[in-house]
C-alpha cells in the first residue's frame, strides 16, 4: 500500500542502476512487470533468484524481443503503462522496435526512462563502461582516497547507485508533470550526471578555495583527525565524525587526552600530529570498549561494521533498517511514510516467474497467451 500504488511500469531487466531504480520503485507501491530475456545469456550463470535483491518486489515475463510476436506484446504491455525503465546501451531499444517515438506514439503519456553510464548523446555515448570509469571523469574518484595512496573506488555505489536514484526520481518527476500536461516524455539519467551532481559540495568547497587536488588533505576526505576512521586494539575500526567544536572537544576528553594539549582544531599543519595522537590513543582499548565509552555522549562516533553485523546492532534492529527476507538479509524500503508505509513487495522472481499471470492481468486472453507461448517467443510460465 506504498505511495506509487497504481502505478503500472514496465522494466527491461538489465544490471546495476536501472534496476536499482526499479527496486525503488516496487518498494514505494509500484506495480512493475520485468521483461527478462527468454534465455540465459551464453556462459552466464543463472544464480538463485532469492539472492539478487535488487530484483525484489516486482513480476516477471521472459520474451524474446528478436521474436516479432514477443515484441508486439511487449509493446501492448506499455501501451498500459504509465513509465517504461530502460537501461541498455543508446540504440538498442530503437533497433528493437522498442525505442521512445515508437512507444510514446501508442502510450503519448508515457515517462520513457533511460539509464546509461555516459548519456544518451556526446564523443563517449556509445562506448562501454562501468561506475568506475564515470566517477573517474567527474572528479568524485579522484577525491577519494587517502594522502599518497591511490584513488579509491568507493564500491559501486556513487555511479551505478546514485544514478538508479537519480533515474527513479526524474521519472517521478515526469510522471508528476504528465498528470498536468497530459503528455510525457523521455528521461535521459546517465551516471556521468547523477556522478557530477552528487559532487556540487565539493565543487563549492573549491570554489571557495577550500579544497585542493591533492586527496586526503581535505575536511571530508580523510585529511582531518576529526573525520576519519580509526583502528582500535582489536584490529576493528572505529568512525569519529565530531566536526563540530564541541564534538571534537567532548571526542578528544573521552579518549583520554588533555584538553589544553589540544591542537588548533582547524589548523591543517597541525593535522598529521593531531591524527598520530588519535590514532595512538583509539589503539588503547577494543571496539566495543570505546563504545561503552562514546554511548550517550554528544560526540559523532560509530563502529565500523562488517555486513554480517549490521542487522545485530540494536538501532538498525529497533528501526528494521534492514529485513530478512526468504533468508537473505537486505536493505528495507526507503525513505518511510507516516501513511501509506512502503514495503517489500515480494522476493526477486525466477526469469519467467509470472509469465502466464502478467499476460492475463495486463489484457491478454488464454487463446494469446498459448499462442505466445507456442511460439516461443514467451517461456512458459
Amino acid at each position: 500500500m506504498g505511495p506509487l500504488e497504481g502505478i503500472r511500469i514496465v522494466e527491461f531487466a538489465g544490471l546495476g542502476p536501472a534496476p536499482f531504480c526499479a527496486m525503488l520503485l516496487a518498494d514505494l507501491g509500484a506495480g512493475i512487470v520485468r521483461i527478462d530475456r527468454r534465455q540465459a545469456l551464453a556462459g552466464r550463470i543463472d544464480h538463485d533468484p532469492r539472492t539478487q535483491v535488487m530484483n525484489r518486489g516486482r513480476r516477471s515475463i521472459a520474451v524474446d524481443l528478436k521474436n516479432p510476436a514477443g515484441r508486439d506484446a511487449v509493446l501492448r504491455l506499455i501501451d498500459r503503462a504509465e513509465a517504461l525503465i530502460e537501461g541498455y546501451r543508446p540504440g538498442v531499444m530503437e533497433r528493437l522496435g522498442l525505442g521512445p517515438d515508437v512507444c510514446m506514439e501508442r502510450n503519448a503519456r508515457l515517462v520513457y526512462g533511460r539509464m546509461t553510464g555516459w548519456g544518451q548523446e556526446g564523443p563517449l555515448a556509445s562506448a562501454p563502461g562501468h561506475d568506475i570509469n564515470y566517477i573517474a571523469l567527474t572528479g568524485a574518484l579522484h577525491a577519494i582516497g587517502r594522502e599518497g595512496g591511490p584513488p579509491t573506488p568507493p564500491l559501486n555505489l556513487v555511479g551505478d547507485f546514485g544514478g538508479g536514484a537519480y533515474l527513479a526520481m526524474g521519472i517521478l518527476a515526469a510522471l508528476l508533470e504528465a498528470r498536468t500536461s497530459g503528455r510525457g516524455q523521455v528521461v535521459d539519467a546517465a551516471m556521468i550526471d547523477a556522478a557530477a551532481s552528487m559532487m556540487a559540495y565539493v565543487f563549492g568547497f573549491r570554489a571557495a578555495g577550500a579544497w585542493v587536488d591533492a586527496r586526503g588533505r581535505n575536511y571530508l576526505d580523510t585529511g582531518a583527525p576529526f573525520y576519519d576512521a580509526y583502528e582500535t586494539g582489536d584490529g576493528r575500526w572505529i568512525a569519529i565524525g565530531s566536526v563540530e567544536a564541541k564534538f571534537w572537544e567532548r571526542t578528544w576528553r573521552l579518549l583520554g587526552l588533555d584538553v589544553e594539549r589540544m591542537p588548533p582544531q582547524h589548523d591543517r599543519d597541525a593535522w598529521a600530529g593531531t591524527k598520530e595522537t588519535v590514532a595512538a590513543a583509539v589503539r588503547r582499548k577494543t571496539r566495543d570498549e570505546w563504545m561503552r565509552i562514546f554511548d550517550g555522549e554528544e560526540v559523532c562516533v560509530a563502529p565500523v561494521l562488517s555486513l554480517s553485523e549490521v542487522a545485530d546492532h540494536p538501532h538498525i534492529a529497533a528501526r528494521g533498517t534492514v529485513a530478512d527476507v526468504d533468508g537473505v538479509v537486505q536493505p528495507a524500503p526507503a525513505p518511510r511514510f507516516s501513511r501509506t508505509g512502503a514495503e517489500i513487495g515480494g522476493p526477486p522472481p525466477a526469469r519467467g516467474e509470472h509469465s502466464d499471470e502478467v499476460l492475463r492481468d495486463w489484457g491478454f486472453d488464454e487463446s494469446e497467451i498459448s499462442a505466445l507461448k507456442e511460439s516461443g517467443a514467451v517461456l512458459q510460465g
